[in-house]
This record gives structure tokens, sequence and C-alpha cells, in this order.
């Protein structure tokens, strides 16, 4: 074979395996119980070579789902043994530090056979509703507080379900029939790309995927570390506000550019908090990662090979917080880590790097009742919203969007047919995006009612309250986020709290940060502004 002729079958043969992956996530799509998953695409999905190294990712998931994943199958295979898997496995766990960061995420890997020869993993992804414990918040002093810990284990063992832990899994959580849904989901959706990648190694004549693995693995390393040896070298800090739980917290970094590897650095971050923020340290590595591939490989495949390149180094702090540490809502710090090495970045880098966004999700769990007296009916809701992205270099930020976490907004009508509740109002929020030569992408306005004879509690998950996002190069800071309620009590943005019959939580949420000096704006831009109704008066 010419080398021409392998390099071309390989890449059919690479091609292949991405629609592999792409129908294992689609199957999880298609068939999840929770929002959170078919509506919004809070998941991932990826195929893995023997050794447990991510060969490829679907294009659906999240950086916090993929690189964490990427991370997690080699907790699998250690704490499993060789020995112990069998065709028709899956394995499960929801263990924080082992997996994806929090209890709420389930990650499944399933071993791939053709026939007794272990060619790769599958594993898979997805936030549950529930998990038990206090419910989705940031409440707790411990993860033991949080809910159920499942341990890594057999979800099912030669093809043969668990029973007692969908026993376990029943007995402690509100939700049980769309959180064990959510695990055959799960499987399905591992098993679904193992009987794809079998039927393609069968049409090929694959014995197995070294060659492929060597080959994918070989050009992405070199295409990264060509990326990064044409960066500049040295070591430059930055560091961000947090609105924190009771009081603020600060982030800290430093980023070291080398020859060949980066390194994120986090010395200098405060300390572990006593609630429920804080972040395993594998969940500050997948974003962090992430913001470092964002500038420097953005269009290189997301493998073992270029992740390789990244390394990740923290003392003990609230972004590498040690078992038992509660961190049910880690995704709010660690979803500000991308804005916190982008800043880094942005030093290295002048005039290349889009200013700081909303950054967090600004998630809501309702757990929704009945008037005490009055019929009706229960139901945990989950509600995904994005505020504004910060304005790039040459191009205003995207509005209402969620980075770093890409997950998809939830439609209104599939939020509303899971519980009593209406949301009157979801718009985008004029003047939240901060001013500059391309201004910050805006938040939104949000109002949410229970239904008549109906109140509920919600977990608030929010951040830039206090603190918010700063434009970059003379560009203004974008708006601040706000919870309240309709008669206009303040709320905190974080814990749980009430709404009662009758009343209706409003929602603002903040917008992006602007890039560059306003001066420079163009007229025919704010025209457009003012007649989208993106602005509400004359800039500053």
């Amino acid at each position: 074979m010419t080398d021409a002729t392998f390099e071309i079958r390989m890449q059919v043969m690479w091609n292949r395996l991405i629609s592999v992956v792409e129908e294992q996530a689609m199957t999880l799509l298609r068939t999840a119980f929770s929002t959170s998953v078919r509506e919004a695409g809070d998941l991932s999905a990826g195929v893995f070579d023997p050794a447990g190294r991510m060969l490829a990712q679907a294009v659906t998931g999240t950086p916090g789902h993929v690189n964490t994943m990427a991370e997690a199958v080699l907790h699998f295979i250690t704490e499993i043994g060789r020995d112990n898997m069998f065709p028709g496995d899956t394995y499960v766990t929801n263990d924080p530090w082992k997996g994806t960061g929090h209890l709420h995420d389930i990650t499944m890997v399933s071993p791939s056979f053709r026939g007794d020869v272990l060619v790769g993993f599958f594993a898979c992804t997805a936030h549950v509703v529930d998990v038990g414990g206090r419910g989705f918040g940031a409440d707790g002093k411990s993860v033991y507080e949080e809910g159920i810990q499942i341990p890594i284990m057999k979800f099912a063992e030669r093809g043969r379900v668990n029973a007692d832990l969908i026993r376990i899994l029943r007995a402690n959580v509100r939700e049980a029939n769309q959180v064990v849904g959510d695990f055959y989901s799960l499987a399905a959706c591992n098993d679904v790309g193992h009987r794809r990648l079998i039927a393609m190694m069968d049409e090929i004549g694959l014995a197995d995927l070294d060659a492929l693995g060597d080959f994918i693995f070989s050009r992405t390393r070199a295409a990264t570390q060509d990326r990064i040896a044409a960066l500049p070298k040295g070591r430059w800090a930055n560091d961000l506000l947090t609105d924190g739980y009771d009081s603020p917290v600060r982030l800290a970094c430093a980023v070291e550019i080398a020859e060949v590897s980066v390194n994120v650095d986090f010395t200098g971050t405060d300390g572990i908090s006593p609630r429920g923020i804080n972040v395993p340290i594998i969940y500050t590595k997948a974003y962090a990662s992430y913001a470092l591939k964002c500038v420097v490989a953005p269009d290189i495949p997301n493998n073992w090979a270029s992740l390789e390149a990244f390394t990740i180094t923290s003392p003990e702090n609230i972004l590498n917080a040690p078992r038992p540490a509660p961190v049910a809502v880690r995704h709010v710090i660690g979803h500000l880590v991308p804005d916190l090495v982008l800043g880094a970045l942005a030093k290295a880098l002048p005039g290349q790097v889009l200013a700081e966004g909303a950054a967090a999700l600004w998630n809501i769990h309702m757990s929704v009742r009945p008037v005490a007296g009055q019929a009706g009916r229960r139901a945990e809701i989950l509600m995904f919203n994005s505020g504004g992205m910060g304005a790039r270099p040459g191009l205003d930020g995207l509005s209402a969007t969620a980075f770093p976490s890409g997950v998809m907004t939830m439609a209104v009508e599939a939020t509303e047919h899971t519980g009593p509740i209406v949301v009157w109002r979801k718009e985008l929020r004029p003047g939240s995006g901060g001013d500059g030569e391309y201004r910050g992408g805006l938040g939104q306005m949000i109002e949410i009612e229970p239904l008549p004879g109906h109140e509920f509690d919600f977990s608030a998950m929010f951040d830039r309250v206090n603190h918010p996002a700063r434009g970059r190069d003379g560009g203004h800071d974008g708006a601040p986020g706000a919870a309240m309620l309709d008669d206009g009590t303040r709320l905190k943005p974080k814990g749980w709290q009430h709404v009662p019959a009758g009343r209706r939580l409003i929602l603002h949420l903040p917008g992006g940060g602007g890039f560059g000096d306003s001066s420079r704006r163009s007229g025919a831009a704010r025209a457009i502004d003012i007649a989208r109704g993106y602005v509400t008066g004359e800039p500053e």
C-alpha cells in the first residue's frame, strides 16, 4: 500500500469513526428522559482505544463532560480491571472526582469486544434531574448531603442489568422513572456505538484500531505542537472575582507557554468553600484545557493527543477541592475558569482574545408542589438559561449563548410540559451588553410563575450578579445579573429560595463585556443596535 493510499484509507476510517460517535450521541438525545439531555444537549459521547485514550468525541456535548470523560475512562479501567471485563458489560459512576465533577452527572463506560478481543471502549455522560439528597443546589456542606454516590461499578454484566442498583436508585431519588430511564438511555447510547463500530470494522476488514489510533494521535500531536511552537513563550497571570456563596471568591491563574506544551497553574486561588460551589480538579482541567484549545488549536480534533499538550496544576483550593467537599454546583465556578485563563492568554496575545462573558449558566432547579390543602401536581424541573458572550476581536458578542458550556437553550414549551409552571417572558435584555468597538452579547429577561394553586422552591445557581463580565482592551463591562420576585423582593444569587403562589420569579441575566474603545464603534452598528432594541439609549 502506497503512502498516499494509506493516508486516504485512514482518513476515510476517521470520518467513519466520527459518524459512529455522532450516532452514539444521537441515540442518547432521542431516548433520554430528562429535558436537560434531550432538549439542551447536556451530555457527551466518545470512543476510546483499549488503553483508555480518547480517539474521537461526538460534536454534541459540553467541554465539561467531554474532557472529564477523557480522564474518567482511565479510572474505570483501573477499578474494574481488564480481567473482570466481558462482552455485554456496562460500567457506571457519578463519583465527582472520577467522573465529571458532581453527583448529578452519570458516566457510563462499556468495553467493545470484537469476538473475544477488546478493541476499545465507548463512554457517555448525562446530567440527570435528581440524585436525592438536598437536590441540585449549593447549600450542602459536604458531598454526603448532596445525594446518592455510585462508586465505579457494573451497571450490567454480560448483558444482565444490576437489578439491585436499580432498586437502590428508585429508593433514593425523587423522580425515579426519569432517572432510571436515563440510565438505560446511557447504556443504549454506548451499545449503539459498539454495534456501529464492529459493523465498520467487519466491513473494512479491521482486526483492531491500532493503526487508526496511531494515525489520529500522531497527526493531532504534531499539529497541536506546531500551533504551540508559534506562540510567544513566557508566563502570564490573571485573576478575577466571582460572587461566591456568602462572599466573593478570587480565582487566579498563571499560563506558561513552553516549546510544545502549555501549563496552567491555579496557585493564588481562594481556598475551599464551605458550600457546594467547589470544583474537583478533573472539572477544572476540562475547562482550562478547553480555553487553551479555543485559542491555540480550535480546528484540531479534540482527543487524547491534543489534550496531552495541556497540563494543569493547582494546590488544594476551590478549583482543586478534595473529597468530601460539597461540589453540587461546581459548574458555576468551573464555567468561569475559561474567562480566567483567556484573560492570561490575552496578555500573551493582545488584541486576539474575546472579552469576558456571563460564563456560568443560569440554571434553575424548581421543586413545584400544590399549595397545602389543594390538589395539584408535583414536579422537579430543571431549566438552562444563558447570558451574553463577551465581544470578540472584530465581532459583537453572541447574545443568550452558553459559552463555555455549549449547551442549547431549552424550549419553553418543553419546560412547561414537565411541570405546573408558566414562563411568561423569555427575551433579550436591552442594554445588557457592554459597549465597545464591538458590543458584548445581551443577557435575557425571564419571568416564571407557578400555575394557580401551586408554589415552588428553586435553587439559584447564579453568578455575575455582583461582579459583572469585564470588557477587554477598553471595552465596557457587561450589565450585572439580578434575581427578584415581581413585588420587588431581591433574592440571593445562590441557594434554595421560595416563590409563593401568585408571585413570579424574575431573572435578569448578565451581559458580556465589550471589546475595544467604544468611540470606534461604527455609526452603522449603533443604528442597527437601536433599530433592533439592543440598546436603551445613547452610549455613556
